[in-house]
């Protein structure tokens, strides 16, 4: 068949499977990547009938991880990133050694040698940013404390991951494998070469590319041209990624994020996500179906028992790890499962890991088999975690001591200071959130001498509004003990400003069984949303999009009467 008709049959095939099985799991309430995925079953060269082409679904795929990951950096700033830090950074890098280590000492007593053990836990330790995304964005948490925590401990797994397929080819001569790259095999200098390429790459991106890219999509938005600027923006996605990997060694994924980050700082971040988002949807579908194609059905037969212990080691493992890393640096219950449950899941590296470690001839090609049927079964039964955060976090608060003891931690943040003024306790305003929103109203209510006490999960930034001379504690505003700490027994006002739809509920639930007389004033993202909360009577309700029409009409009716 011609090169040409290859390309048309590949993608009519792929796209036309994909939206037959996705629409029927959906219709199944699972995620739709699971029927993208065996889309890719379907069309593999592992199952009867027509057979896709393999390398080219593949290199379209790369296109995909390019848009998706660039997606993903236009939504998280490099300021989000600093914000989770001391949560982030730690919880990944002990929960990757914890995976690992799981993951490793089953293969080995499986036979696997323990370079093949190791290579293997790794490929189980990270999970996927776009399935992350996914179930965030459809829980309409993006944009909270939990989820921010989440995406930066994804970010922190993507970032060790790259320096892993960048170190592993150079030394899989030592593990018993093909060497290749840099370093000759030594582990010291291909260590040394990664890492001045990728801080060379990002001090490139942080200073020149802040400066060009914003530029350069003010020139092209200038054009007035609505193709010209989609152009634009794909153009800086896909050649600041292969100009990543080409020129500083950095994997695809990880080049676009950094471009799309860098964008999220302009004006244009807004278009530039919503001009691309057609073909980062569409690309992400032949990601997930090209997965699927390598993907052996048979190993499922052959080895059920291997299969489950992967699926436990994903679902359970990390799941546990995860939870009580969190707990252990001071966050509370609902994060620390909110988390797990976002990592309980693996994705796009794992597959890139681990299809590395086979061609390398470090993994045996069962090891591949054995991460694709763990990230299908995984990404399957992932709304299922997700759906169970809320009775699983009432059961055990109401029956583990430790739990409740790990959430009130002897934490200076997590309480106001002995020497707060008077004013902060009694007639006071009660904020939970200190993001965009939340910190424009503490400047407004600030500058009309309304004391103001800010509840905000991110200890860090508890840290900076007292370093700042604010009044501010630390928890979830969802507890009863963290809005006690607050003294909202004492207050007139709760501005909740978070997105989340459902901690609000449960917050002014619990805000007005401790002072039944508090006005309550909540933020809503969509009007049904906004419908919700206003018939369950959670308070004033203002919807961004009806006070943005509003201001703007009151301006020019002003101007129309003066």
């Amino acid at each position: 068949m011609p090169h040409g008709l290859t390309l048309i049959s590949t993608l009519a095939t792929a796209f036309g499977a994909a939206l037959i099985l996705g629409f029927i799991a959906a219709r199944l309430r699972l995620p739709a990547l699971v029927g993208y995925l065996l889309a890719g079953v379907l069309i593999g060269p592992f199952t009867p009938g027509f057979v896709a082409d393999t390398g080219l679904a593949a290199e379209l795929a790369e296109i995909g991880v390019m848009l998706l990951m660039f997606g993903v950096g236009l939504h998280f700033s490099l300021q989000d990133l600093l914000d989770v830090r001391k949560v982030a950074l730690p919880g990944a890098v002990l929960q990757i050694a914890a995976a690992t280590g799981l993951g490793a000492v089953v293969a080995h007593q499986w036979g696997w040698t323990w370079p093949a053990a190791i290579v293997f836990g790794l490929a189980l330790s990270v999970a996927s940013t776009v399935v992350l995304l996914r179930a965030l964005e459809a829980r309409g948490v993006l944009d909270s404390m939990n989820g921010r925590i989440a995406v930066g401990w994804l970010v922190v797994e993507d970032l060790a991951m790259v320096l892993v397929l960048v170190l592993l080819p150079p030394i899989a001569g030592a593990l018993g494998g093909t060497t290749e790259g840099e370093g000759g095999g030594n582990l010291w200098l291909a260590l040394g070469t990664t890492l001045l390429k990728v801080g060379a790459f990002l001090a490139v991106m942080l200073i020149a590319g802040r400066r060009v890219l914003p530029k350069l999509l003010w020139w092209v938005a200038q054009t007035g041209s609505r193709e010209l600027f989609t152009l634009a923006v794909v153009a800086c996605a896909v050649g600041i990624a292969f100009g990543a990997a080409e020129l500083f060694g950095v994997s695809f994924a990880l080049g676009a994020f950094f471009a799309g980050m860098v964008l999220r700082e302009s004006e244009f971040s807004h278009r530039a996500a919503n001009e691309s988002l057609p073909l980062r949807d569409a690309f992400a579908v032949l990601f997930f179906v090209s997965v699927g194609m390598l993907f052996d059905p048979m190993i499922i037969v052959q080895e059920p028992l291997r299969v489950l212990a992967v699926v436990a080691i994903i679902v359970f493992g990390k799941t546990l790890a995860a939870a009580l890393l969190v707990l252990l640096l001071r966050y509370p219950l609902n994060t620390a499962l909110t988390v797990s449950a976002s990592l309980a899941q693996i994705g796009e590296f794992s597959f890139i890991l681990a299809g590395l470690g086979v061609a390398l001839g470090v993994l045996p090609k069962e090891g591949n088999s054995l991460v694709l049927a763990g990230a299908i079964i995984s990404i399957a039964v992932n709304p299922l975690l997700f759906a169970a955060i809320e009775p699983l976090q009432k059961w055990i608060r109401e029956r583990s001591q430790l739990a409740r003891k790990l959430e009130q931690p002897v934490d200076p943040m997590a309480a106001l200071p002995t020497t707060t003024d008077a004013k902060y306790l009694s007639g006071h305003a009660v904020l939970v959130g200190y993001g965009r929103v939340g910190k424009r109203i503490v400047q407004q209510l600030t500058a009309h001498d309304i004391p103001v006490v800010v509840v905000e999960q991110n200890r860090e930034r508890v840290e900076q509004l007292r370093a700042e001379g604010y009044a501010a504690v630390s928890g979830d505003a969802a507890e009863a003990t963290t809005l006690v700490q607050a003294h909202i027994t004492g207050a007139r006002w709760l501005i909740s400003a978070i997105p989340d739809t459902f901690s609000i509920r449960q917050m002014v639930e619990v805000a007005r069984t401790l002072n039944a007389d508090i006005d309550v004033v909540v933020r809503s993202h969509n009007a049904e949303e906004a419908g919700l909360l206003t018939q369950e009577h959670a308070g004033t309700v203002f919807l961004g999009e009806v006070e943005l029409a509003d201001g703007m009409s009151d301006h020019v009716i002003g101007q129309a009467r003066g």
